[in-house]
């Protein structure tokens, strides 16, 4: 075909549907050719997949040349940047492009960062270009974390490059379907003859930036936005917090005092200078929040192997070390010294919250609100303020919506502003805790729904208050998540429809606080199903909202251990502690602690270039240089009794009680 009067297509198809030989046919009879090969290479004896390379080789005639972008995902962007405008680029495919990008060794890179990079750089591309993916939306949903997570992200992928491509086509049984512009249709079956239409219309209009946070600006989108959206109390856009939808006391609990107890050094400032977050923002799907430093945290840890340690060192606990300095921004990342617990009390209605008590989710704030139960006297130990926020409650899923979208908007923006809060208080680190009543049942239906759980995988046993397990209140909840499920099986999938048709109040606030704290830079320690829950929601909203989350443990919670796995949180610890979401943090928070405050004040090796003291016992007590003898340890006698001794009941002044 002619490669005049088009710019830029994107060719979807499955798998042997002839998607590549049709992109191929696009671009016979352009007169320069770059093929980008973005598939590893794979492993050495897998034959079939190596046939498979050596075919796409095969086709290829040999005026093209071949450009490689496996090493960095991030390389294909600038690829696209560095063409000229007599060029034409073959990308075959972007499922091999997201493989990469979801390699571990690539981690804490920001693959939606990545995939606007990407769109971006098509929008702006001054060549001709092609790219091939595979339509995963066809099939069915993975039953491995690994799977789904890689369908999200091409699918995610394949969104974001359609939008910014002149033209789309799926590829179904070698014949081309023209999906955009809607109304071409005189392509021919065969590849080897196709054509695209010489005038494709329609470019998307790029994403705006406002400071540190942005939304993407599309046309079509069906998202509410500051024109349209209907008042909100509390919302981004308003310059004051309303009388109405006032936050939460802020309490600081002081632990019993103990004798001979030191006080610790205040914080002196903050580790990090934290953003102004602009208002009058919608919060929807493709926000654009900060990253942690994905340089720093490597750093620190490499540091770590230099550090002047009797032992092999932290284990484990170096990924705390390169979490703190990632999202510090420096090597040498100091301890959390204001931390503050965010308590989230919402309970929801129906068989979400069989075997639960009436009124305890309740008993258990006023607790905390008092300075009583677990998780305020772990707070007042650790030094941590506390805030017990309530949330609407939700309606019984399996029957209507857990929440309106209007309360959703508006829980969104209160969980926001109560990161906000914080961040200006001078807060380092947020823990995430809830207390409500079937907070299980609808973090499991949240789980299910974005990341194709199976209710009865994820929904742990329901323990009585007497100890006991009660199955018939765990079948109970299970046929709620699956009614529930059932109810909205042919509802958006969208976070927000997820939020109202599922999740409820505290996962919304505590979406909301995710990405409050994102855009202010602050980290959040998660602890429990309902800050795992609204972590998945909050991917979808801005996917660096993970990147500023910590897991210290899953407390054996199977839902939390899935999404843990999903959004690639790996526990710290393997305690299986249940306190409470948030208590099990605050027990593990004094560890973490210690281990940054040590990394940070251990000197370098004097092998490697430390300093070395000469004189080590220079600042010692006197007394230390003193030179003891056997009579030091000798057991004293005991003191006979006196005159005014009554015997027996009168200890020796000093020495051992004799026996």
């Amino acid at each position: 075909m002619s490669v005049d009067g088009w710019n830029t297509v994107l060719v979807l198809g499955g798998i042997r549907s002839g998607k590549s030989e049709f992109a191929e046919s696009l671009v016979t009879d352009a007169p320069v050719v770059r093929y980008v090969a973005t598939a590893p290479e794979g492993d050495p004896e897998d034959t079939e997949w190596a046939t498979r390379l050596a075919a796409h080789r095969a086709r290829r005639p040999g005026s093209w040349t071949t450009e490689e972008t496996t090493e960095d995902p991030r390389r294909l962007a600038d690829v696209l940047a560095s063409t000229e405008p007599n060029e034409t680029l073959l990308v075959d495919d972007l499922g091999g492009w997201v493989t990469v990008l979801l390699d571990p060794d690539y981690q804490p890179a920001d693959d939606v960062a990545t995939i606007a990079e990407l769109a971006e750089a098509i929008r702006t591309c001054s060549a001709r270009v092609v790219l091939v993916s595979p339509e995963v939306g066809l099939s069915l949903v993975p039953t491995t974390p690994l799977g789904r997570a890689f369908t999200d992200a091409l699918g995610a992928a394949n969104r974001a490059v359609a939008d910014a491509c002149d033209a789309v086509v799926l590829v179904v049984a070698g014949q081309p379907v023209w999906l955009k512009p809607a109304a071409s249709a005189t392509a021919p079956a065969a590849p080897a003859s196709a054509s695209v239409p010489a005038t494709l219309g329609g470019t998307a209009v790029p994403a705006t930036t406002t400071n540190s946070a942005a939304v993407p600006a599309a046309a079509n989108s069906t998202a509410t936005n500051s024109a349209t959206a209907p008042a909100i109390p509390g919302s981004l856009a308003d310059a004051e917090p309303t009388p109405e939808v006032q936050l939460p006391d802020v309490l600081t609990h002081k632990p019993p005092v103990v004798p001979n107890q030191e006080p610790g050094n205040p914080w002196a400032a903050p580790t990090m200078a934290l953003p102004m977050v602009a208002t009058g923002l919608v919060i929807q799907p493709g926000m654009e929040l900060p990253m942690p430093d994905e340089y720093a945290g490597p750093q620190a840890v490499d540091r770590l192997a230099t550090l002047d340690v009797p032992g092999a060192g932290l284990g484990v606990l170096d990924r705390v070390v390169g979490f703190a300095a990632a999202t510090q921004g420096t090597v040498t990342p100091q301890a959390w010294g204001s931390v503050r617990v965010l308590l989230l009390h919402g309970d929801h209605a129906g068989g979400a919250s069989a075997g639960t008590v009436a009124g305890e989710s309740a008993r258990r704030a006023a607790q905390a609100r008092a300075g009583r139960g677990a998780l305020a006297r772990l707070a007042a130990e650790s030094g941590a303020s506390l805030q017990v926020v309530d949330t609407p409650a939700a309606a019984p899923m399996e029957d209507q919506p857990a929440l309106s979208l209007d309360q959703v908007e508006s829980a969104l923006r209160y969980g926001w502003r109560l990161a906000e809060q914080a961040a200006d208080a001078g807060v380092q680190l947020l823990v995430l805790g809830a207390c409500g009543a079937g907070t299980e049942a609808a973090a499991a239906a949240v789980l299910a729904a974005t990341a194709g759980a199976e209710p009865p995988a994820v929904l742990g046993r329901v323990i009585t208050d007497s100890g006991e397990i009660d199955d018939a209140a765990w079948m109970v909840r299970c046929a709620a998540v699956r009614d529930a499920l059932h109810r909205t099986r042919r509802s958006s999938r969208g976070a927000k429809d997820i939020l109202a048709e599922l999740g409820g109040g505290d996962v919304a606030v505590a979406s909301g606080v995710l990405l409050g704290a994102t855009a202010r830079r602050v980290p959040v320690l998660l602890d429990g199903p309902v800050g795992l829950a609204a972590g998945m929601v909050s991917r979808d909203l801005a996917g660096q909202a993970r990147h500023w989350c910590l897991l210290a443990d899953h407390g054996g919670h199977p839902a939390v251990r899935l999404a843990a796995d999903v959004l690639g949180l790996t526990p710290l610890l393997d305690l299986r502690m249940d306190l409470g979401e948030g208590a099990n943090a605050l027990v593990a928070l004094p560890l973490l602690r210690s281990v940054l405050a040590l990394a940070a004040a251990l000197p370098v090796h004097p092998s490697l270039g430390g300093d070395d003291d000469p004189n080590p016992d220079a600042d010692a007590p006197d007394h230390l240089d003193e030179t003891l003898d056997e009579s030091d340890f000798a057991e004293p006698e005991p003191a006979g009794p006196g005159p005014a001794s009554t015997g027996a009941d009168e200890q020796p002044a000093s020495g051992w009680r004799a026996g």
